[in-house]
């Protein structure tokens, strides 16, 4: 059974990091291109865990940006979940 986590988790891992690189690039993508589904797809996966963390840790100004660290934030704790205890 910990084995399935683990594997459920280490997926989730990945669609963090698909997320976090697709965000550089989706704000030039058309909702109805492939690459636009993709991030909707991973939106919907990401955002109910990522939400609750960005009330707590809001997004960080870096110069006329947002910097957005609940993604690091959730990868490092999934990583910690996945060596502590899995």
């Amino acid at each position: 059974m910990l084995r399935y986590i683990g594997f459920l988790l280490e997926i989730y891992i990945y669609l963090l990091i698909a997320r976090a690189l697709l965000s550089w690039f989706s704000a030039s993508a058309s909702p109805d291109s492939a690459l636009g589904k993709i991030n909707k797809v991973l939106y919907a996966l990401t955002e109910p865990v990522l939400k609750p963390i960005r009330r707590v840790i809001p997004p960080v100004r870096i110069g006329g940006a947002y910097l957005d660290l609940s993604v690091l934030v959730l990868f490092v704790f999934v990583q910690f979940v996945l060596l502590r205890f899995l």
